[in-house]
């Protein structure tokens, strides 16, 4: 969750309310937009699309040489014969709707090595009464060719890999209707080819108890109409929705999925993550950002085709009067560190097609935002450079290291050969809906913080190595840089002291 104040003015709001203004997820009108089923082609863009939940691939038809064949009439089939044979069994389920027992802890639990296989037409149905489907601590469990739906896994559990086991694959798999997370994940933990639909909360809660997700993949999914339970209305300021949800990930590479039509933010890295590569998607018609990378570390983002997201959210915050620049790619505390090993040393965000999006990317510090500060909503946590939150406190936070260390810092951020396009038409916006932005707020809390006043404003916007350039702009862009108290041209965005966007090219006229 991102707190902050967007103005220079001291607040007069107590800390209570500071802790609740949350950019990126708050409440979103009841109803998301319906999905479309297909992606829009506007435009000149070569990602590919996965379209999973309309054409998945069919299962093995025939029980594979030594598999255990489960029977769909036989109710718990499943979950016994799981119990009675040893790790590394395949299991194959017949054609037909699967079911567990009748109670609401019954379920699966996995044995090391074992693997599922679903024939054409295999599902396993909660029947709105199990809360999960596969559970268990066992490693290397796979799951292919099966529909698993209708659980009713609590508020941030998952439906399968419930107690997240380490090196998973989940394959060809349809895991919809469920509350909660569809699945959880696990270290070097697989899903690919499968569609994520309509689950309560999230598509996948990419978080582990302890922290210890490594060599993540995503890869060829559709995330598709998440958050059905519209968790920020139920519980305002939680920061608990969207397709997928990262926390604390070391290693993931998301690529070539669709993620579309989800209520809140398609894709959420928060707190802690470090070494992503997000390329080739598709990332449409989400409520909130496509992408949202939060006090996290070292990304590439590539090669993705973003398109009409934010549209509910961005025009929820203008209709308020506000004027900050909710965007659809949104850095919050997040940069390039190079003590922290990773496959880049900065976060590069180019060669990606951003249209008709409501704006654009905005790089943001929180102030009053750091490690041992009561606004650090991520609570109990501290930077990936200090790990003792009482070492950040006075006086040693005032001065090197722990003044830089003690920040999640937006810093080393390249954003480059991207192409912008807005149609103020196409969005159905006057104002506000086309803007690029670097800024921070006036930093006021707590009483001994050393990073009050403009220090971090200034830091963000011209000495942490934040640039834009070699971009293309078609349509009616404007800038914000250092707070949200003016709107700059291009002219005086390129011009001293922002000096952004050397080699770009802009035409206000073309929106297209």
């Amino acid at each position: 969750m991102v707190t902050k104040w967007r103005h220079w003015a001291l607040p007069a709001a107590p800390l209570a309310l500071v802790l609740f203004a949350a950019t990126g997820c708050t409440s979103a009108p009841d109803a998301p937009q319906k999905p479309t089923g297909r992606p829009s082609t506007s435009g000149a863009h070569s990602t590919a699309v996965a379209r999973v939940c309309a054409e998945p691939a069919a299962g093995p038809e025939k029980a594979p040489a030594g598999a255990v064949t489960v029977d769909p009439a036989v109710v718990g089939d499943l979950a016994a014969k799981t119990r009675s044979n040893p790790p590394n069994t395949t299991f194959w389920l017949r054609p037909g709707k699967h079911r567990l027992d009748p109670d609401r802890y019954a379920q699966v639990v996995a044995k090391k090595g074992n693997r599922y296989l679903g024939a054409p037409g295999a599902v396993l149905d909660g029947r709105k009464i199990n809360q999960y489907a596969f559970s268990g601590s066992a490693r290397d469990v796979t799951i292919r060719h099966l529909t698993v739906q209708r659980f009713v896994a609590p508020n941030n559990e998952g439906v399968v890999n419930h107690d997240m086991a380490d090196g998973w694959v989940i394959e060809h798999a349809k895991i919809q209707y469920n509350s909660g997370a569809g699945l959880m994940a696990g270290a070097r933990q697989e899903v690919r080819d499968s569609c994520l639909r309509a689950n309560g909360q999230y598509g996948m809660n990419a978080y582990k108890t302890g922290d210890s997700i490594k060599g993540l993949v995503v890869e060829g999914n559709e995330v598709v109409g998440n958050n059905t339970d519209n968790w920020e209305k139920r519980k305002p300021g939680c920061g608990c929705t969207g397709g997928i949800k990262f926390w604390a990930v070391d290693g993931a590479d998301i690529r070539g999925n669709w993620v579309h039509d989800n209520r809140g933010a398609g894709l959420w890295a928060d707190n802690n993550n470090n070494d992503f590569r997000i390329e080739n998607n598709v990332l449409e018609a989400n409520d909130g950002a496509a992408l949202m990378y939060e006090t996290s570390y070292n990304a590439v983002i590539r090669n993705n085709t973003i398109r009409r997201n934010n549209w509910v959210e961005g025009r929820k915050y203008a209709d308020r009067g506000d004027n900050f620049p909710y965007a659809t790619i949104y850095v919050s505390e997040s940069g390039g560190e190079p003590r922290i090993r990773a496959r880049t040393n900065k976060i590069e965000i180019y060669r990606n097609l951003l249209e008709n999006n409501w704006s654009g990317i905005t790089l943001w510090e929180n102030s009053d935002r750091f490690c041992n500060s009561p606004a650090n909503t991520s609570t109990g946590y501290c930077t990936l450079l200090v790990k003792d939150l009482d070492r950040c406190e006075q006086p040693a936070i005032g001065r090197a290291p722990l003044y830089s260390d003690c920040r999640w810092k937006t810093q080393r951020v390249d954003i480059h050969d991207n192409r912008f396009v807005l149609k103020k038409s196409v969005v159905k916006c006057a104002a506000e809906c086309g803007r690029m932005a670097v800024l921070a707020n006036y930093g006021t809390y707590p009483k001994w913080s050393p990073y009050k006043g403009k220090r971090v404003a200034e830091a963000i916007t011209h000495k942490q190595r934040n640039r834009w350039h070699d971009n293309v702009y078609r349509g009616p862009w404007s800038f914000v840089a250092a707070n949200t108290d003016g709107t700059l041209d291009s002219g005086q965005w390129q011009a001293t002291p922002y000096r952004q966007d050397e080699g770009s090219t802009f035409d206000p006229r073309a929106g297209g």
